[in-house]
């Protein structure tokens, strides 16, 4: 069996694994206070060109969204979302079990829009019982989004407007920020992202690491006592090297970039079979995702070889997740076309 369900179902880029194994018995302080936690940091703040933001590595990333969020909140807040977003259904209530309630909006194949924030906000301060309500105080999004769809520049300046009018955060869950940077359709740089919110994370779970991610605040309101809250989630890694390596390898000479490109890469080759044997696909992901539209006879003749994720139902067909990721293939890509190919 040829799994494309996810893009976490293999260990590590191998470079990873290596320097994990050559500094195996290394000593170091713990608590990410390392050498290679230190490395990793000043690397990410390189690609940057940002020296004034914060990094924190921790391990997943719905421990990151549920700390960095609780962080910036008071307990009368809550965040906005998309009614897809991570946060409002794959989560298991992680942002409601710290007292933050996720305030959903209809959104747009994944994407939520600047004038839909305006309009909850305002909206909110209209009714005479505002008080009474959730206040709004942060946006979240995911770049891509969870069907595999990226903002534009003005989309995401559009929205770092907004929230700067209103008075709310603006933050980035960047779980497969990599295969975003490396759609055909991303017109900003891994550079933009400081400007365009206050914080926002470096997935590394499903970008070539074994587990983590890296946090990056740029808002200086937002710095404070963030260790405190890492380590009050329990979050606080004693081997806190264990991720610094991990980051480290990734970041250094460009891997992280490298190996998101080629996953991508991979991806529209599936795209572009499924559109050639005229099978409708379902949003307009050009990341790593791709959402084929299968008639029943279809998704079972692909099952019996492949295995990838069901989304559910449109107009009577199948909505099926197809995921590559830094580790796919190219043999393994070539028997799924080969299998596409073969469809009836």
């Amino acid at each position: 069996m040829i799994y494309f369900q996810s893009d976490y179902l293999e260990g590590a880029d191998p470079s990873i694994i290596e320097c994990l194994a050559r500094t195996n018995l290394e000593q170091s302080v713990g608590y990410g206070l390392d050498e290679h936690s230190k490395r990793a940091k000043e690397l990410i703040k390189e690609y940057l060109k940002n020296r004034c933001v914060d990094v924190h590595l921790l391990v997943g990333g719905t421990e990151t969204n549920r700390i960095a969020i609780s962080s910036a909140l008071r307990p009368h807040q809550g965040v906005l979302a998309a009614e897809t977003g991570h946060i409002a259904g794959h989560e298991t209530g992680a942002i409601e079990s710290t007292g933050h309630k996720v305030l959903t909006l209809k959104g747009d194949d994944g994407k939520i829009s600047a004038e839909e924030v305006r309009g909850y906000v305002e909206a909110h301060y209209k009714n005479e019982s505002f008080e009474h309500t959730v206040q709004p105080k942060m946006v979240y999004i995911s770049y891509p989004s969870e069907s595999g769809t990226i903002y534009s520049r003005k989309e995401l300046e559009d929205l770092r407007r907004v929230t700067n009018d209103l008075g709310l955060y603006l933050y980035i869950d960047g779980a497969r920020l990599g295969y975003a940077l490396a759609s055909p359709l991303c017109d900003i740089s891994f550079e933009d992202l400081p400007e365009l919110c206050d914080m926002f994370y470096i997935g590394g779970t499903k970008c070539g690491a074994l587990f983590g991610e890296a946090l990056v605040i740029v808002n200086d309101s937002l710095k404070p006592d963030f260790r405190y809250m890492i380590k009050q989630n329990g979050a606080l890694l004693a081997k806190g090297r264990m991720l610094g390596i991990q980051f480290e390898c990734l970041f250094k000479d460009g891997r992280y970039f490298e190996i998101t490109k080629e996953a991508v890469r991979k991806a529209l080759r599936i795209r572009k079979a499924f559109e050639e044997k005229g099978i409708r696909m379902f949003g307009s992901s050009m990341t790593n995702q791709q959402f084929a539209m299968l008639s029943d006879s279809q998704a079972s003749e692909l099952r019996k070889d492949f295995m990838f994720e069901h989304w559910g139902k449109e107009d009577g067909l199948n909505i099926e997740r197809f995921c590559t990721s830094w580790a796919t293939t190219e043999e393994n890509l070539e028997k799924l076309l080969d299998a596409i190919n073969m469809l009836k």
